[in-house]
């Protein structure tokens, strides 16, 4: 908890001192009013009073209570804006530390645990600061007064308080240890149940056509059930808090009442009435002193869970990045060339390589695709370019400098990526086109050259609103192959030096493919292009083609070529394509 502590601004700290004095002022005010209790009580067992005394003392605790009430409120509304401005901040910092996560760091956490730690874990945090900076501030500021008072008045009274005390002490201790290890499972089984609920959701076409929906009912059941099971443990124990508090109480007043009696029967003359009313002020503070350790309950009860959720928090604050800038700012002599220099890599923890000894090179303008089996590293392979993930050996270059010397920024504004599952986000077809340009710099023009290359514009004309048309979250208004090419578009848009195409074309039709092709190699000739496919006919006018297997280069070369020289080429080939297809240029 003290490592968010940073997250406070000097704002803050001076209305948390602020709350503090307000704090403060209405203990003062809480524990004036017995005092004139005392004096109401006595005015009134004694002969000869005025009835203006009492009113005197009735108004004067009418104006304590009146004065605590507004602290109360005033200190309310500054604890209210420093946890909502502390959340805001705990929330940008953890978005942004995500956000600066490599494919590695956002691995080891899950999407769904790093959604529970940006919402409900920082939720939790908020929770305990809004109600820990009035209970937890005034309770022991409350309590420490209060026996000050009390102390000396009676040491039977007293003995009786602190037995009190003891015994939710003890309480408190044995709650404490029960419920911590079960507020950590449950932020453990939220993430879990979050996780169940987005693969659902993110899958309820899979799940409606293979009629899955018992056996998702079933895993949603165990998880809703894990977590509600825990939830109500820790729910019960706390439930002891409040019949304990009453119990406490009730019992210690009753104590106080029964040890006033026999003293006040023992003491003599006016003796009695200042027992008496020493009895009623001393009831008044040991109430104060259980309010207050009542209060330091109430906190205990949120606060272990805030820990588990503020550990959890600072684990994805503190995590360091694998993937950091490189501090090298020389202009490259170079532009839109790629180099893999006996590059391997593998996942981290895994014992085998992904990628061995890869060596190749693209020049500016030059096409080069990658084929091969399903797992042959082909993904991997060019994931390494935008460094979403570094190489465990060797040396990746583009424009003649090693990736690791670029700023991500840097490396990433020469490249145009088209990942292999097209993401579209909600919005319009226009924000999701010129995808990170600021907001009112579209340009027109190039939107229509990147819609046209991407043979997007006979059906984005089709849509209502045309560029300006509704996109859902998602892409779920428009087929497979639409987000494909909007896709697509996005990565031409810019006019970037190298186009990454992750098997972007699967989902389209072999006619829109060709012409796709065509557009790119006249309206794009100078960017330098690699494409990942499982089509022969996508890359076989690839001015190099580079066929993986097993994480290996097993051939290189130019359609023609590879089909006298690579048996694997030749056997992918044959199995799409007629032998006249074959050697058709």
């Amino acid at each position: 908890m003290r490592n968010l502590l940073k997250y406070f601004k000097r704002k803050d700290w001076l209305l948390i001192i602020c709350s503090i004095a307000f704090v403060v002022a209405q203990v003062a005010l809480d524990l004036k009013m017995p005092d004139y209790m005392s004096e109401i009580t006595r005015y009134v067992q004694t002969e000869g009073s005025a009835m203006s005394d009492v009113l005197s003392a009735g108004g004067k605790m009418l104006l304590c209570a009146l004065g605590s009430m507004a602290s109360s409120v005033i200190v309310g509304y500054f604890v209210a804006q420093v946890a909502a401005g502390f959340s805001m901040r705990l929330r940008d910092a953890v978005y942004n530390k995500v956000l600066s996560f490599s494919m590695e760091e956002i691995g080891h956490f899950s999407t769904a645990s790093l959604i529970t730690r940006s919402t409900n874990d920082i939720t939790q945090v908020q929770m305990v600061i809004a109600f820990g900076l009035q209970a937890a501030v005034k309770a022991p500021i409350m309590a420490v007064w209060a026996i000050t008072k009390i102390a000396g008045r009676s040491w039977q009274w007293t003995a009786a308080t602190a037995a009190a005390v003891a015994i939710l002490f003890v309480v408190i201790v044995i709650l404490f240890i029960l419920v911590v290890p079960k507020f950590t499972k449950i932020q453990t089984l939220t993430d879990n149940l979050n996780r169940v609920t987005r693969e659902n959701l993110s899958g309820i076409r899979v799940v409606r056509a293979y009629n899955a929906e018992d056996y998702q009912e079933e895993k949603f059941e165990k998880a809703n059930s894990d977590l509600t099971s825990t939830n109500l443990f820790t729910q019960r124990a706390m439930a002891v808090v409040s019949p304990m508090m009453s119990i406490i109480s009730g019992g210690l007043t009753l104590s106080i009442y029964w040890i006033g009696m026999y003293l006040i029967n023992a003491a003599a003359g006016m003796e009695k009435i200042q027992l008496f009313s020493d009895m009623v002020v001393f009831s008044s503070y040991a109430m104060q002193v259980i309010m207050a350790f009542m209060m330091l309950t109430l906190t205990i009860m949120i606060l272990p869970r805030a820990m588990v959720s503020a550990k959890r928090i600072n684990e994805v604050l503190q995590t360091e990045n694998q993937i950091k800038d490189g501090k090298n700012d020389t202009v490259c002599a170079e532009k839109g060339t790629i180099e893999f220099d006996h590059v391997s890599f593998h996942y981290p923890d895994a014992a085998d390589s992904i990628l061995e000894n890869i060596s190749f090179a693209a020049k500016r303008g030059e096409t080069v695709a990658f084929i091969g089996s399903t797992g042959s590293g082909k993904t991997t392979l060019i994931n390494l370019i935008p460094r979403f993930y570094d190489a465990s050996a060797g040396m990746v270059k583009v424009d003649g400098r090693d990736v690791k010397e670029y700023s991500q920024k840097e490396l990433r504004d020469k490249i145009g990526y088209a990942p292999q599952k097209a993401v579209l986000f909600s919005g319009t077809v226009a924000s999701n086109v010129a995808y990170s340009e600021n907001e009112g710099k579209i340009d027109e023009a190039d939107m229509e050259q990147a819609l046209e290359i991407s043979q997007s514009q006979e059906f984005v004309d089709e849509m209502n609103g045309k560029t300006e048309a509704a996109i859902a979250q998602g892409g779920t208004n428009v087929s497979g192959g639409q987000k494909q090419r909007l896709s697509i578009a996005r990565a031409v848009y810019k006019h970037p030096e190298i186009l990454i195409f992750d098997d972007s074309f699967s989902a389209l039709d072999y006619r829109t493919d060709s012409l796709l092709r065509a557009a790119l190699k006249k309206e794009d000739q100078d960017a330098t292009k690699i494409i990942v496919a499982q089509r022969i006919g996508t890359i076989k006018d690839a001015d190099r083609i580079i066929v993986l297997d097993d994480g290996k280069i097993v051939g290189q070369g130019t359609h023609h070529e590879l089909l006298s020289s690579c048996s694997t080429y030749r056997e992918i080939a044959e199995s799409q394509l007629s032998k006249e297809e074959l050697f058709n240029d």
